[in-house]
C-alpha cells in the first residue's frame, strides 16, 4: 500500500527538472529510500559501538598479567 506525499518546490525548480526529463516522482522516491538505509546503518552503527565499548571493557589488567605470567607467557 502506498501514500501520497506533496511537496511544495519553487516553480522553476519543477521546470527545469521536466526540460531535463528528471521523472520527479520517481527521484523523490528513491532519494527518500536512499536516505532511509543511510539512517538504518547510522543507528545500527551506533548500537554496534555500544556493544563492543561495552564488551571491550576491561577491569584492573593486574590479575590477567600476574596469570599469564605464571603460566610462563611471555
Amino acid at each position: 500500500m502506498s501514500v501520497v506525499i506533496h511537496v511544495r518546490i519553487p516553480r522553476r525548480l519543477k521546470e527545469r527538472l521536466e526540460e531535463l526529463g528528471v521523472n520527479i516522482s520517481e527521484e523523490v522516491r528513491r532519494l527518500l529510500e536512499e536516505r532511509l538505509r543511510q539512517l538504518e546503518l547510522e543507528r545500527l552503527v551506533e548500537e554496534l559501538e555500544g556493544e563492543l565499548s561495552s564488551a571491550w571493557r576491561v577491569g584492573d589488567s593486574t590479575s590477567l598479567i600476574r596469570a599469564d605470567r605464571e603460566e610462563g607467557g611471555l
